[in-house]
């Protein structure tokens, strides 16, 4: 028999019934028994449990599982063998939390979007559809987001292995250089404003997705990988510099194109650079990086700028022709002198 709480409540019978599809078991500790259960402390629990975006509102709310307790046991004896300090816990721990928010939002809008779209439901509708039909597609979509994570962690692995095979020059020592050389460049969207003001929500969301998406497809293709992107922009790097400009005339050659493979990329004002980053929370950070988000604003639509030491760089390669610009006071970077990168023939007969 239904308890008559349920019956009179079918919206607590829907999260329950999600809430048995993603946590695996019913909730069965507060705070303070999950402490003794894993012999944590209740400050570690807060700790643990704000890095992943899910503070404790309660103390005496029962709302952990059997997996909740084996996770922040594992991971603070992890802590413990590794001899993480604090910092290093926390951030170990805030990646996953703010990739998975991230990641748990994109994968549901995207399939509001699908059912809406395919099945003339409206947003209300399409979000009542998503909640019935998680259960059913929760397995599938876990079970990919660990098979790319260990693939993409491979890739990094794999990739560090050979640039750091031997040993590390000694002027790359000491924390007043930053430690990776990287060249680093921004895509962006020509008059994004203007085109955009009076789209409808929905085109805008497709504007913007179909833009993310035929980006990482061309900067993938090159042999860059996406930093990130930023509504308007998308943030690249790549190991070596010549990788660098395969990707930046990539995208200003998709931004021009009719090909149907990079149709979905407007016109966009492309950026270069080559230096030192810093690596942190999945971003890079360094000078190199802010001057090629400078550099990005003054290039014109489905140009390629880089700064004259990555010119100098390119300079001895047959493949790019370069062209010195006016100099230019730069916000915080001060005069540069930008350089237009081109293929130096077509690019169908490389």
């Amino acid at each position: 028999m239904v308890p008559v709480s349920q019956e009179l409540d079918p919206q607590r019978t829907d999260a329950h019934r999600i809430d048995d599809a993603f946590l695996r078991g019913p909730a069965i500790y507060n705070e303070e028994a999950l402490c003794e259960v894993t012999g944590a402390t209740s400050a570690q629990v807060n700790s643990y449990w704000q890095a992943l975006g899910l503070p404790v509102t309660d103390r005496s709310a029962v709302i952990f599982t059997n997996d909740d307790a084996h996770a922040l046991k594992s991971i603070l004896a992890l802590a413990e063998a590794e001899q993480f300090d604090h910092r290093t816990l926390t951030s170990l721990i805030r990646s996953v939390g703010h990739t998975a928010d991230r990641l748990a939002l994109w994968q549901a809008e995207a399939l509001v979007e699908h059912l809406a779209h395919n099945f003339d439901l409206d947003d209300v509708q399409a979000r009542r559809e998503m909640l019935r039909k998680l259960p059913d597609i929760i397995p599938v979509l876990e079970e990919q987001v660990l098979h790319a994570w260990r693939r993409q962690f491979a890739a990094l692995a794999g990739r560090w292995s050979v640039e750091f095979s031997g040993e590390r020059p000694e002027h790359t020592r000491g924390g007043g250089v930053l430690p990776l050389p990287r060249a680093v460049g921004f895509a962006d969207i020509v008059s994004f404003t203007s085109q955009t003001a009076t789209m409808r929500s929905s085109e805008l969301s497709n504007f913007v997705s179909n833009f993310e998406a035929s980006a990482r497809d061309v900067i993938t293709r090159a042999g860059g990988r996406v930093v990130k992107t930023i509504g308007d922009a998308v943030l690249y790097i790549a190991d070596d510099v010549y990788t660098g400009a395969h990707v930046a005339l990539g995208l200003a050659q998709a931004g021009q194109s009719t090909d149907d493979a990079d149709a979905d990329v407007p016109p966009v004002r492309v950026s270069l650079v080559w230096g030192r980053v810093l690596s942190r929370f999945g971003d890079v950070f360094g000078p190199s990086v802010n001057l090629a988000a400078r550099l990005t604003d003054v290039a014109d639509p489905g140009e390629v700028l880089v700064d004259p030491h990555t010119a100098a760089l390119l300079a001895g390669d047959h493949r790019f022709a370069l062209t010195g610009k006016e100099e230019r006071d730069m916000q915080g970077v001060g005069a540069v002198a930008p350089v237009r990168v081109q293929w130096a023939y077509s690019p169908q007969g490389r």
